[in-house]
């Protein structure tokens, strides 16, 4: 028996068996044992199932009109919003694959999503409309989107019917019709409103993906420049959907907020997902604002939230907050960044309950380790999920290393994807055999404590957390490399107060150019190039960057005087 069996919780299995059906049949399903139950709720409108699977199939066969066949991938950039959720199982309707793209993304950046999944047909919402039109009128006219399909925030609820809570001042400017739609030189742009408005065009093909058809291609990023696409099935979504829901108790009365990005690969699986498998409710936001979640939580009796740590800080420092009622929570938990200790004890003291921190990647469908909700442990990422035999190795011998003794985290299960997109060398190496069993290398350090609970200690790619989301430096210079006035760039992290770590470029400007371009320059041109979270918050310049014999760019020897700098504590 694994050490964490003592602390498994009473009530669980420790092995599921998922249904072996296609991931659009729990939308079905849902839709025919609770027709009139509250799916989604956003701006105060209720979508009930039978709404939602209706608007999802109607989607559908306009997607089929377009072209849209079994197996083609189709972009999907939005923010949180029912649009989403609709064009998501609209997709998996008709068998295709779901290319989710984060919102936050620039032209610049599009173009890979575009060129690398070979799509063709993209949804968007009418503020990201104009960076996916550019990316596609960038790229041979032979790698262009033929269709785009843009939706107005507007299209699901009535401006004047909404309050000042659910539609706070900040947001009016986006969330508000965009006047007029783009236009792309090679193909066609269609509006939401009318592809909704008009007539079934033809009989959908029947269902017929198993679980080991590709459903959904997520983007990672690493130590090696572009996002590699991680290939995942229904069957490895399906599991990590059904297991979180039983992990936190889900009923179908269940009310969830629904504030991190559906983009991502947690609130895909774990809210979206499971949410529509319980056939429970989703309290959906497009973006943080800490009084909009209050009031969300307060009045539509909230049960269960997954946050990010510094929604929770961020909330619990709201000067409002007495105006708010969170007594209907059950659960609260979340990743991406530790919670600090402090904050967990005030949830624990002041509201009952206990944060459980979880762990995963875009690699493991989301949780590959969570907490038990009964004896959660802080800072911690918590024991095995459901099926997963997961174990600390060294990551030169890949020999299993004893309780306590730091090493890389391995993990097996059937959430695990099964390759990165077009790249099998890649696919090699992140795997290997034992016991009979295909490991993933996470990258990440940790160790195992006597109760078999698992700690993260270090991470063996290079890689940058901010506020939960993982910034890849070779990503980031590889764009940087773009602006003409850079000879040379490297992105470390710098100590944030707020977010834990920031981004931060030290570089090398051309001889042409020095002078010319100021530090504020260089920051300007990455907000315009890039998603906010990865674009540098400071930038050095240098006249040289330090390197090694062999000629490669020591930016160890850069962080560590950083660190140094900040009297952060040092990365090993």
């Amino acid at each position: 028996m694994p050490a964490h069996a003592a602390v498994w919780p009473a009530r669980l299995p420790t092995q599921i068996t998922p249904p072996a059906t296609s991931l659009w049949m729990n939308l079905a399903i849902s839709a025919m044992r609770y027709p009139d139950k509250a799916a989604l709720v956003f701006m105060g409108r209720v979508w009930t199932f039978r709404e939602l699977m209706q608007a999802a199939e109607h989607m559908a066969a306009q997607l089929s009109a377009l072209g849209v066949q079994a197996g083609d991938r189709v972009v999907l950039n939005m923010q949180n919003c029912p649009q989403l959720v609709i064009s998501h199982f609209a997709i998996l309707r008709l068998d295709a694959v779901v290319v989710p793209v984060n919102p936050m993304n620039r032209a610049e950046e599009l173009k890979h999503y575009i060129t690398d999944p070979d799509t063709r047909v993209a949804i968007t919402t009418a503020d990201l409309a104009p960076d996916l039109v550019q990316a596609s009128e960038a790229l041979p006219a032979e790698q262009r989107l033929k269709h785009l399909v843009v939706t107005q925030f507007t299209d699901v609820f009535e401006p004047d019917q909404v309050t000042a809570e659910d539609l706070p001042e900040a947001w009016r400017s986006w969330l508000l019709p965009q006047r007029g739609l783009p236009v792309l030189s090679s193909g066609q742009v269609h509006a939401w409103s009318e592809l909704m408005a008009q007539g079934v065009p033809a009989t959908l093909p029947p269902v017929q993906a198993t679980p080991s058809d590709m459903a959904v291609l997520p983007y990672t990023s690493g130590t090696t420049g572009l996002p590699k696409g991680c290939v995942h099935t229904h069957g490895t979504i399906m599991h990590n959907a059904m297991s979180s829901g039983l992990w936190g108790s889900g009923t179908p009365e269940n009310v969830t907020l629904c504030v991190v990005p559906m983009f991502h690969i947690t609130g895909m699986v774990s809210l979206m997902h499971t949410n529509i498998l319980l056939g429970s409710c989703l309290v959906i936001m497009p973006r943080w604002d800490r009084d909009v979640a209050g009031y969300l939580i307060s009045k539509w009796k909230v049960t269960h939230w997954t946050n990010i740590p510094t929604m929770v800080i961020d909330l619990l420092g709201s000067p409002n907050l007495d105006r708010y009622d969170l007594s209907s929570l059950v659960y609260i938990g979340g990743g991406g960044a530790a919670m600090p200790e402090a904050v967990a004890q005030r949830l624990l003291d002041q509201y009952g309950l206990r944060y459980v921190e979880g762990y995963g990647l875009t690699e493991t469908a989301a949780p590959s380790h969570t907490n038990p909700p009964d004896a959660p442990k802080k800072q911690c990422l918590g024991i095995p999920f459901m099926n997963v035999d997961s174990r600390i190795v060294d990551p030169e011998t890949l020999v299993e290393l004893p309780v306590g003794e730091a090493g890389e985290i391995v993990t097996c299960g059937p959430q695990v994807f099964k390759g990165y997109w077009k790249r099998p060398e890649a696919t090699a190496a992140a795997f290997f055999e034992r016991d009979g069993k295909s490991f993933f290398r996470t990258g990440d350090m940790g160790r195992i404590d006597e109760e078999g609970y698992f700690f993260m200690t270090d991470r063996l790619k290079r890689m940058i957390n901010a506020s939960g989301f993982k910034v890849w430096p070779a990503e980031v210079e590889a764009l940087m490399f773009r602006h003409p006035a850079i000879q040379e760039a490297c992105i470390i992290s710098t100590r944030d107060a707020y977010r834990g770590e920031s981004v931060k470029a030290v570089v090398v400007l051309r001889q042409s150019h020095q002078g010319q371009v100021s530090e504020q320059d260089i920051i300007d041109w990455c907000r315009e190039n890039m998603a906010v979270y990865k674009m540098p918050r400071a930038v050095s310049f240098v006249d040289a960057l330090p390197k090694s014999g062999s000629g490669k760019v020591m930016w160890r020897a850069l962080q560590e005087a950083e660190l140094a700098a900040t009297g952060a504590p040092a990365k090993a």
